[in-house]
């Protein structure tokens, strides 16, 4: 069956990952992959195979992690590993930290939900594997930042949006070009890198196919390369030149929430390592700053989290309408797109996330009588713009959910808060560039609240899977 299987895979083209059973060999499993996930976990007595590591932790925490082009022939006892060429190679174990307790609900009614209120921790424990107790920030890229003009952060769908909302802290702190990119389009457009450009791959589970071969263009081109993964040992971590965990534990969910909050939070921190690297005069008070008010994002995410409530009773006013509008500008309006996506994510709602400066541009068309539109307005010096185009939403009959923080006076917004139809949420105040791992809370908890409403699957969407392997 090995050397059959091994013929096999060497007429496939594209991507796979295969388990091969057979009652000629009712005791053994053949397994092969080529640019798709899949983990073998060792037990007592028993062996297992599954395409990610939540998927069989309640079973094993010991892992071995094919590399592309290999195969394995298992039993209960023994796992044997081989080249294509048949020839017998050894795997080291790796043992995982994640405990199984991490995979299961816990109480909670669903995995989202508990993945949303697992975000102190998870932001806790990945600020705390890279800040010692002064504050002092402690990463393992051993790279002359000064060698650099250009920084391109490429992922898709949320991890992009995490690129997004931290593209302003690069570019503030480093002074380095950072342009953010869909990994399905960056690998197709022959982009401007070379020995002079960081590339930052972002990716939760590590096995996206299109980051994936960004990645590999990326390497090719001669630029040096960053991973931001949450799963240890996956596909993407054997390939960057360096890796940097978010730590945010198994998110089963289809729908990232923790993983978002933790990769905005990491690349914050990154951003703030190079710029202490590059040792940049002008912006070292703030950084200092940014340093401070990343160390207290935990407490201010449990804080946000009591929001809950007010979020859960908006939603029953907008939970049956077929279109929702989200509106920023900046790091705002990054966080609008990310709650637009979560909403159609798992709602089905139709949602679209707009700079809040192009309404007049196009999309105003769209505002019509009691159409619900969502603003995020935090970042300091634009908030009243922000408001101004809410207002004239409000002329033309759309209620309003405003996310703001509590260091906006009430008078910036008095015309919104006085209509009864609109609903104002406060979170705490952090820099401006991070407000996005506080911003975007309440639109997690409202998307979920939405599908519950209408009675949906928010695990499980249709058509959707955790973990997109193929192009």
């Amino acid at each position: 069956m090995l050397k059959a299987v091994n013929k096999a895979i060497k007429d496939l083209k594209g991507s796979y990952a295969i388990s091969v059973i057979s009652p000629l060999f009712p005791k053994k499993i053949v397994v092969a992959k080529k640019d798709s996930p899949l983990v073998i976990g060792k037990g007592e007595g028993e062996n297992f195979i599954a395409s990610d590591i939540p998927a069989i932790l309640n079973f094993t925490n010991t892992f071995y992690f094919l590399d592309e082009m290999e195969m394995a022939e298992i039993d209960a006892n023994k796992v044997t590993f081989y080249n294509i060429n048949l020839k017998q190679i050894d795997k080291p174990l790796k043992s995982i930290e994640w405990d199984a307790v991490a995979s299961e609900k816990q109480g909670y009614a669903d995995f989202m939900l508990k993945e949303i209120y697992e975000q102190p921790k998870a932001i806790r424990e990945t600020i705390g594997s890279k800040f010692n107790s002064e504050n002092d920030i402690n990463l393992d890229i051993d790279l002359d930042f000064t060698k650099f003009n250009k920084i391109y952060i490429v992922a898709c769908g949320t991890a992009m949006h995490a690129g997004l909302a931290t593209k302003y802290s690069f570019e503030h702190f480093c002074k380095i070009n950072t342009e953010v990119d869909v990994a399905s389009e960056f690998r197709y457009r022959d982009p401007l890198v070379n020995d002079k450009t960081i590339c930052i791959f972002i990716s939760q589970s590590g096995e996206t196919a299109d980051t994936i071969a960004a990645l590999k263009l990326a390497k090719e081109k001669g630029a040096k390369t960053i991973a931001i993964v949450n799963v240890i040992d996956s596909s993407i971590t054997r390939v960057a030149d360096y890796t940097l965990y978010t730590h945010a534990g198994p998110e089963i969910a289809v729908a990232s929430t923790k993983a978002y909050t933790a990769q905005v939070t990491l690349l914050s921190i990154l951003s703030a390592y190079i710029a202490e690297k590059l040792n940049i005069k002008e912006v070292a008070d703030e950084l200092k700053e940014l340093k401070k008010d990343i160390a207290e994002l935990p407490q201010k995410v449990e804080e946000t989290l009591k929001v809950a409530d007010q979020i859960k009773d908006f939603s029953q006013k907008v939970f049956d309408e077929k279109d929702i509008f989200f509106i920023g500008r900046g790091t705002d309006y990054t966080v609008s797109m990310e709650g637009s996506l979560k909403l159609k994510e798992i709602s089905y709602i139709h949602s679209e996330g707009y700079q809040a400066g192009e309404l007049k541009h196009g999309p105003i068309a769209l505002i019509e009588d009691n159409v619900t539109v969502i603003g995020v307005a935090t970042v300091p010096g634009i908030i009243s713009k922000t408001v101004s185009n809410l207002e004239e939403v409000q002329t033309r009959g759309a209620k309003i959910l405003l996310v703001t923080n509590d260091s906006i006076p009430e008078s910036e917004y008095k015309n919104i808060k006085d209509n009864e139809k609109n609903t104002i949420v406060i979170t705490p105040t952090t820099s401006s560039y991070l407000s996005p791992v506080l911003s975007v809370i309440p639109l997690q908890i409202l998307a979920y609240n939405i599908a519950k409403a209408k009675s949906l699957d928010v695990d499980k969407p249709r058509n959707l899977a955790k973990s997109v392997t193929v192009e």
